[in-house]
């Protein structure tokens, strides 16, 4: 669901990036009565407005999270297996 909080924050280089290919690309629709360059324009404008991406909102983001895990690093025991 889209939020004002959602829509207001956030605004970063990609987002204004995306804004601006939609307005680009609904003026060439409205000037072209191109319904192809409208459905494009609808893409990017959503994207904008809702910050989401090809992956969803950060989807392709790395982490930041620099919590270790809780579990103990098991200690792993190798054959070594000879050809003949």
């Amino acid at each position: 669901m889209i939020t004002k909080e959602t829509i207001l924050s956030g605004w970063h280089l990609m987002r204004w990036l995306r804004l601006g290919m939609g307005l680009y690309a609904a003026t060439v629709a409205f000037q072209l009565h191109d319904p192809l360059s409208g459905f494009i324009a609808a893409i990017f404008l959503f994207q904008a407005i809702s910050n989401t991406g090809c992956c969803g909102a950060n989807g392709c983001a790395v982490p930041t999270s620099t919590k270790r895990s809780t579990r103990e690093i098991e200690n792993v025991e190798f054959e070594e297996i000879k050809t003949k």
